[in-house]
């Protein structure tokens, strides 16, 4: 049985809280081999992020019983995770494939600690490159008429295979507010960070008509809110007047990978908190 655990919490700030934590770990018997923590002031909320080892003989439910009682007594939010599961990613994808190429290289080569359990789309065209990496590809075409019937197969698909995150990479569809609720806090999205500058059609060719001197990505959390999730995740590239919109949109799609694999890599460590509508991102 793993003895390697993450604890994350959030709470009113008030002193003590290392303390007692630390002093809970100590008395079990866990080794603490690394620990990062944060004050908000604006909020006044506290965050930790624990990374320890169980004795054998501790049992994870006698462990998490103990850490119940003192969430209860410092009003905490707090989970307690298997630092050596891989967790299980459904990808939606539509016609740019170079996040979903990227998350799937960076799965097969253990670069993430990750297992992509499925691909789905509205569209056929990266079956093939799902099957390349023995990953099953579902076609869920939508429209207007078909959008909540398309919606419960995700979720169905979200169920039947158990899954941990929903990665939006380039998905071109919005997500309905009942989707988005079913998925809060498990489903993370990749756009250009021309929004809301540079809307609807080729925004990089926007872009370059404006004379932009900096592009970039930002990964978020997916809310009902378009496109204005708690940030994850953000990076930028700086492009000059000899660049063609074909060289922005490359350059670009390097970016949103990067940014969406780090994203990625940040949820399934453990290493987000969200604060409102920001998020405490553990390094």
């Amino acid at each position: 049985m793993p003895r390697d655990h993450i604890l994350t919490l959030s709470c009113p700030d008030r002193t003590g809280i290392v303390y007692r934590v630390s002093g809970l770990l100590f008395d079990a018997g866990c080794n603490i081999l690394d620990a990062q923590q944060f004050g908000d002031a604006d909020s006044g909320r506290f965050f930790l992020r624990v990374h320890f080892d169980r004795p054998e003989a501790l049992e994870p439910e006698a462990l998490r019983g103990r850490l119940a009682e003192l969430g209860a007594a410092f009003d905490m939010d707090w989970q307690l995770h298997d630092a050596q599961a891989r967790a299980r990613l459904l990808v939606l994808v539509s016609k740019h494939g170079h996040c979903l190429n990227d998350l799937l290289f960076r799965a097969h080569s253990r670069q993430l600690k990750v297992d992509i359990a499925a691909v789905a789309s509205n569209h056929e065209d990266f079956a093939p490159l799902a099957a390349s990496y023995d990953v099953p590809f579902h076609y869920l075409p939508v429209d207007a008429g078909t959008r909540a019937a398309q919606e419960r197969a995700i979720l169905d698909l979200v169920e039947r295979e158990r899954i941990d995150l929903v990665v939006l990479a380039r998905y071109m569809q919005i997500l309905s507010p009942t989707l988005c609720a079913a998925l809060a806090g498990r489903a993370i999205n990749i756009h250009h960070s021309f929004l809301p500058s540079f809307k609807g059609a080729q925004p990089y060719h926007q872009a370059h008509a404006r004379g932009v001197k900096i592009i970039g990505a930002t990964a978020h959390y997916v809310t009902p809110d378009l496109d204005e999730g708690p940030i994850i995740e953000q990076d930028v590239a700086r492009v000059d007047h000899a660049m063609t919109p074909r060289e922005l949109v490359r350059l670009g799609s390097d970016t949103e990978s990067l940014v969406l694999a780090r994203a990625v890599r940040r949820h399934v460590e453990h290493r987000i908190l969200l604060n409102g509508h920001r998020t405490v991102v553990f390094r």
